[in-house]
């Protein structure tokens, strides 16, 4: 895990133009395509199904990380495995209840489980189930809506993933950093331990795609 991930968020993307956008990522170096799927409910905005989803499988050999900031996420796993998905991320506080058994079905159809938590949530809530997950996605921003500015007090939380992980023993599992992801706090992120990271108008809004995506692997 030396090499840092850099997974561009199609949200900040042109989506009359989805084909040639993910094109031109890949050719600058992205190692993952990071898709957020909101639903209006558990985040404040409404973006993308699984249809999409299937659409992008067919333009990229990229790995795709769906991240489902939706209620109910165990009634749409299967939708998102079939439209190719890599990486399913489903969030912590969506489904308390039943978070080890929805990492598990998602393993079990052969691709990777994430889980995902908010600014406010805190990490000794992965503890039950850190040996069903492939990755762990810290938010540095209020899910929702792509440009928001990074909030410093979530450092603190990307180290004491790091700790956790070392206490299990995981060297497996990534820990990815999702947020006002930029040159300046990519440093701060992999220093404390973050070996992923999700960007998405920084990457886009950059007249320099690949210099900016080099940029964030300090």
């Amino acid at each position: 895990m030396n090499k840092v991930i850099i997974s561009p968020s199609i949200l900040s993307a042109d989506f009359a133009n989805l084909e040639r956008d993910i094109k031109r990522i890949e050719e600058a170096g992205a190692d993952w395509v990071h898709v957020d799927v909101m639903d209006g409910h558990f985040v404040p905005n409404i973006t993308i199904g699984a249809p999409v989803v299937k659409a992008i499988r067919k333009v990229t050999s990229l790995p795709l990380e769906v991240h489902l900031m939706i209620e109910n996420p165990d009634k749409y796993i299967k939708d998102f495995v079939d439209a190719g998905s890599d990486i399913i991320t489903i969030h912590q506080e969506a489904c308390s209840n039943n978070l080890k058994e929805i990492l598990e079905t998602i393993r079990v159809f052969g691709i990777k489980a994430g889980v995902s938590i908010k600014p406010n949530t805190p990490v000794k809530v992965l503890e039950e189930v850190i040996t069903n997950l492939d990755l762990i996605l810290i938010m540095t921003v209020e899910p929702g809506f792509g440009g928001q500015g990074f909030i410093q007090e979530c450092l603190p939380k990307i180290k004491e993933t790091r700790d956790l992980l070392n206490h299990y023993e995981l060297t497996d599992v990534h820990i990815e950093v999702d947020g006002g992801i930029n040159q300046e706090t990519a440093k701060l992120v992999i220093e404390a331990g973050a070996n992923a990271l999700v960007a998405g108008s920084y990457i886009y809004n950059s007249q320099n795609i690949q210099a900016a995506i080099d940029s964030l692997r300090c």
